[in-house]
């Protein structure tokens, strides 16, 4: 898309966004090229970027609150700082975007693709993950209280000090994943996959860990106080329950 006719575009969706709907128009720009473009704090909330390439692009504290993002290519985005929040990214994919500190707090990620995503520091608090690909994901001291995980995929992520208080991580494979020190406070780990997880220091007070696979993990000074343990597998645990 010509730059000039993005800025138009912009400029009115802006003006739609700021007058409460009554003035300029709502940014339309599903399947559009924005290959690379330079949209650094733009206000696109609400915009619709359905199945738009934005590959490459510049989104640095954008606001894209609300906004359509279903199936959209974000492959390489800078987004640190950008407002996601309530977003539909439903089979987005991020891969090898950078989102940390962004704020995805409620946004709907179902099936999409951050393989090895920087999610440092997000806010991703509430968030839809279902059956999402996080593998090698970087989600160092993230917000995931009551996030859904439920099937995702977080082999070998990094969610060290990661806060998952209430999250359910049902039947989700967490090969691998370093929770060094993570919150995993009443959080639904129900047959999911932990094998030879770090989970040294983590708090899994009253976790659900029922037919959880914990084979070769790593628990030592793990609190698990009122921990639901049943029918799970401890076969050679590493380490000692606090």
């Amino acid at each position: 898309m010509e730059n000039s006719k993005l800025q138009k575009m912009l400029e009115a969706h802006k003006l739609w966004i700021d007058s409460n709907k009554k003035q300029g128009e709502p940014a339309d720009l599903c399947e559009a090229n924005l290959h690379r473009a330079d949209l650094r704090e733009a206000n696109l909330r609400e915009a619709d970027l359905r199945e738009a390439d934005l590959c490459g692009a510049d989104l640095r504290e954008a606001n894209l609150r609300e906004a359509d993002l279903r199936e959209a290519d974000l492959c390489g985005v800078d987004l640190r700082g950008a407002n996601l929040r309530g977003a539909n990214l439903r089979g987005a994919d991020f891969c090898g975007a950078d989102l940390c500190r962004a704020n995805l707090r409620g946004a709907d990620l179902r099936g999409a693709n951050l393989h090895g995503v920087d999610l440092r520091g997000a806010n991703l608090r509430g968030a839809d993950f279902c059956g999402a690909n996080l593998y090698g994901a970087n989600l160092d001291e993230a917000d995931l209280r009551g996030a859904n995980l439920r099937e995702a995929d977080l082999c070998e992520a990094n969610l060290y000090k990661a806060n998952l208080r209430g999250a359910d991580l049902c039947g989700a494979n967490l090969y691998k994943t370093n929770l060094y020190k993570a919150n995993l406070y009443e959080a639904n780990f129900c047959e999911a996959n932990l094998y030879k997880a770090d989970l040294r220091k983590s708090d899994l007070r009253k976790a659900d860990l029922y037919k959880t696979n914990l084979y070769g993990a790593d628990l030592r000074e793990a609190n698990l106080c009122e921990a639901k343990l049943y029918e799970a597998n401890l076969d050679f645990f590493d380490g000692n329950f606090a």
